[in-house]
């Protein structure tokens, strides 16, 4: 057989080969497609088999039938309790979504007037999630099921998770009657996806709280796959389950806290014990560059590196004070600047600042940005960790 042959080339096709001919009309020997829809079928198996319910297991029945005890005795608390009202709404493709209302504004007190819209974990349901930790500092608070979790209907893919927070924002607004400047929304986990998309998508939000999350999805899902599946999972994730959460949050201009769990287990990229492995760190890094890209040089970026590294209260405050960072002195750069200048980010704040005092600023707002929490990932946040982002 010849090489051509060997190759897939028909006879006919080698003699033609020795002539002069107008290429237009060669037949394709070989397109691009037939790679990507091999790619594409395995890509869409996975995502639509074990994919997303390894993403998602708070959508796995026999799990929900485990839970049902246990979420009745939370609706029933949260009814009785909290006088929490139950709704159903129907975002625009159709899917059903359970929501639960606690109405605290006549009580009163100022953090009443707040909602706070709670975003839950990828096994995680109202009923017994983190809106609990909002109610206890006498917020109003409205949670809502994922697409597929509890009463709400449908399969937890991005655009259905979008689609979900859209219609719950509309609710607040035009059934409740809160201000998109009243709202403040507040996820742990994989909620941090449709937490940065609301933000992203309703600027006027009033601030963001996100505990326990993560930059992106892809680094984490390779962690737990073979690495010889390593272009598929890429390809997987980056079509049908995109979760760029530090993306949509740098398209935010209003305040942000990220809470960090010290001893998170499920977002680390190697094991708890590895801090630096935590996705948070990163998605604290990308705000923070993309907001204050003179700042963040590589001189301040070791800086917030070695701070971030610190796995104890005493750790990180000998790294702050080993940088004899001036508080005062921050501070009063950013609101000079704030007041001379436009204050949408991307600032430029630091472009003509000494290193030292570069790595000062840097220092000073990773703190404000970020908070420590000593515990690991599924540990309910206490109300005296829950508190709004800092604003300048």
């Amino acid at each position: 057989m010849s090489p051509l042959n060997e190759y897939g080339f028909c006879p006919i096709q080698k003699k033609l080969a020795c002539f002069d001919f107008d290429f237009k009309h060669w037949p394709v020997d070989f397109s691009w497609k037939e790679v990507l829809i091999c790619v594409c079928v395995c890509s869409y198996l996975i995502v639509h088999s074990f994919g997303r319910r390894m993403l998602y297991p708070g959508s796995l029945g026999l799990l929900q039938k485990a839970m049902r005890p246990m979420l009745q005795q939370g609706q029933a608390r949260l009814v009785e309790e909290y006088d929490g009202q139950r709704n159903k709404l129907v975002a625009c493709d159709g899917n059903e979504i359970d929501t639960m209302f606690v109405d605290r504004r006549k009580d009163g007190g100022q953090a009443g007037k707040t909602l706070v819209i709670c975003c839950e974990g990828n096994a995680g349901f109202y009923e017994v999630g983190c809106m609990n930790t909002p109610l206890d500092g006498g917020y109003s608070v409205l949670g809502w099921n994922h697409p597929g979790f509890g009463g709400s209907t449908g399969v937890p893919l991005p655009q259905n998770e979008a689609n979900a927070m859209d219609v719950v924002i509309q609710f607040a607004v035009h059934k409740l009657g809160f201000q998109l400047s009243d709202i403040i929304v507040y996820a742990w986990s994989i909620g941090g996806f449709t937490a940065s998309w609301a933000v992203m998508s309703y600027p006027e939000i009033r601030a963001l709280v996100l505990d326990a999350s993560f930059d992106d999805l892809l680094p984490l899902a390779l962690k737990v796959m073979p690495d010889s599946w390593r272009p598929l999972v890429t390809h997987t994730v980056r079509q049908y389950m995109n979760l760029n959460n530090a993306e949509q949050l740098c398209k935010y201009q209003g305040p942000v806290l990220l809470i960090r769990r010290t001893k998170d287990e499920i977002i680390t990229t190697t094991g708890p014990e590895d801090i630096m492995s935590n996705r948070g760190n990163d998605l604290l890094l990308k705000l923070l560059q993309y907001r204050y890209p003179k700042v963040m040089t590589e001189d301040a970026l070791r800086a917030v590196r070695q701070w971030l590294a610190a796995g104890t209260p005493i750790e990180e405050e000998s790294v702050y004070t080993g940088y004899e960072v001036d508080d005062d002195w921050c501070l009063s750069v950013l609101q000079s600047y704030q007041t001379d200048r436009e204050t949408l980010f991307p600032w430029s704040v630091g472009e003509d600042m000494t290193l030292e005092g570069r790595r000062q600023l840097a220092l000073f707002l990773a703190r404000k940005y970020m908070r420590n929490f000593e515990t690991t990932h599924c540990t309910p946040l206490p109300i005296s960790e829950f508190r709004p982002p800092w604003k300048l």
